[in-house]
């Protein structure tokens, strides 16, 4: 590694190596090599002038690639893409008057990017499966586990520990289908030419429409695609690359979301990231455990969200059939965008891996809330044993307030169902009381929920994608 130059933090601390190489300078240059062979394979099957023997010979060459000659062509013509069709050229002697031929700069610039970003969003499905299918584990295994719920960060109806899993998993679902929605629709560029209208293989192919309009079919099929875009000008639509870092932020506000959850709970020592034996968590404070990973997730999601909005602004801002302010954010804004979500899913699969619940805390904290959410039961309690409804209602709204008085002023414990014991008008004993004390009759259909959504909704996914599931992640820091 240089340390006397700026480097990536999404490369040197928070990416993997497959989501780095998706994006890597050989996996670039070896992809326009496979888009010229495509080209010149599919002019030869239409009737140009253009040999086996110059076919095999680019093959021969797809992927040692000369980057030396490239680069010191490069600095002499100041045109990256005619700089590598002179590379190729120079290892393929009797194919280099065929290299690019009819084509311009996007057939290689643009197809690449698509194929990329196709491969880098299959990249980004398989560990989004591998979420869901670690945090479904985690949701089955404690989905009757009663823990205190909360709205506004409030004490709230108790729900289970389960049941707030289904909740993350619920937004991950969402992001998968927006994810496949795009999958679904990404389609090449193909060679449309220098404002889109094929001009130049009309000429090649003298004026012959039907063979012309073979051409992108037959090169979208040697490139695994289903086809191309219909039509275009120079580029592919700037709007593709803001569909897909659209799809990249939804996963981040989910990540976001969920990683907000875990240090609020680690904040109230119910839940824990996984801590290891000899992890520091402050420099200063020895006992500290801090939720590092995810802040960390919080903090790339934030850079993914923020940078969808280049590709927002690059699309609404091209001029007519194609401008090149595009070109210098594309190449900053769409790798480091799915560099970063990489990561993230990256800390997301660890994170839920190691996650520790702390049952008897989180008993604890529900017990000190119980009594005021347990009211309504107790109040049917005395109304069956003989009290007034309406007088019993105003009797636990005093007594609720005198007993949270009392934990809020005086710092005691929560006495209210002592309160109540002693109160004539409910005519119910504390052993009575205690006994509606049980944290699981105020969940609800909590359980219930989370196994008919596991069942009808998480299974059908990881069933369909036997596949792809197994990953582990590797954290580097």
């Amino acid at each position: 590694m240089a340390t006397d130059r700026y480097s990536s933090p999404l490369s040197e601390r928070y990416a993997s190596k497959e989501m780095q190489y998706i994006f890597s300078q050989d996996k670039k240059f070896r992809t326009w090599r496979r888009l010229w062979i495509a080209l010149a394979e599919t002019e030869r099957e239409l009737g140009l002038n253009i040999t086996e023997e110059q076919i095999e010979e680019l093959k021969a060459h797809k992927d040692d690639i000369n980057y030396e000659v490239a680069k010191e062509r490069e600095k002499l013509v100041r045109h990256d893409v005619m700089s590598h069709v002179y590379a190729y050229g120079v290892q393929c002697p009797k194919a280099k008057g065929i290299i690019h031929l009819g084509a311009t700069s996007c057939y290689v610039g643009d197809n690449t990017d698509i194929i990329i970003m196709t491969e880098a969003l299959r990249l980004v499905r398989k560990k989004l499966i591998n979420v869901i299918n670690e945090l479904s584990k985690f949701a089955d295994q404690y989905k009757d586990q009663p823990t205190l719920a909360f709205t506004h960060f409030q004490p709230a109806q108790p729900t289970t520990v389960g049941k707030r899993a289904t909740l993350w998993l619920m937004e991950l679902t969402l992001d998968l289908d927006d994810l496949d929605h795009v999958l679904s629709t990404m389609r090449l560029l193909g060679s449309k030419g220098t404002t889109g209208t094929q001009a130049s293989f009309l000429e090649l192919f003298n004026g012959d429409h039907e063979t012309i309009k073979k051409i992108d079919p037959m090169i979208a099929e040697k490139m695994g695609f289903e086809g191309c875009y219909p039509v275009s000008g120079q580029t592919y639509s700037r709007k593709v690359d803001s569909r897909v870092l659209n799809v990249l932020a939804g996963i981040a506000q989910s990540a976001h979301k969920f990683s907000n959850d875990i240090r609020l709970l680690q904040h109230l020592k119910e839940v824990e990231e996984p801590f290891e034996k000899n992890q520091i968590g402050s420099s200063a404070m020895a006992y500290k455990r801090n939720p590092m990973r995810s802040e960390r997730i919080a903090s790339l999601a934030n850079y993914v969200m923020a940078d969808a909005m280049n590709p927002m602004m690059t699309s609404s801002t091209q001029w007519f059939e194609r401008t090149l302010d595009d070109s210098a954010n594309k190449r900053i804004s769409v790798p480091e965008a799915f560099l970063a979500i990489d990561g993230i899913l990256d800390l997301y699969l660890n994170v839920v891996d190691g996650l520790v619940v702390y049952p008897k805390v989180i008993y604890k904290h529900m017990m000190a809330e119980l009594p005021f959410m347990a009211t309504e039961n107790i109040m049917m309690d005395a109304v069956k044993a003989g009290g007034d409804r309406q007088e019993l209602h105003e009797r636990i709204r005093e007594l609720s307030m005198e007993a949270g008085r009392n934990v809020k002023v005086e710092g005691q414990d929560n006495n209210l169902l002592e309160l109540i014991a002693a109160d004539p008008a409910f005519n119910l004993s504390l052993e009575d009381l205690k006994k509606s004390m049980d944290p699981s009759k105020y969940t609800g259909r909590a359980k219930e929920q989370v196994e008919e959504f596991l069942t009808e909704v998480i299974q059908p996914i990881l069933d369909e994608n036997k596949e792809v599931l197994g990953l582990t992640a590797e954290i580097n820091v």
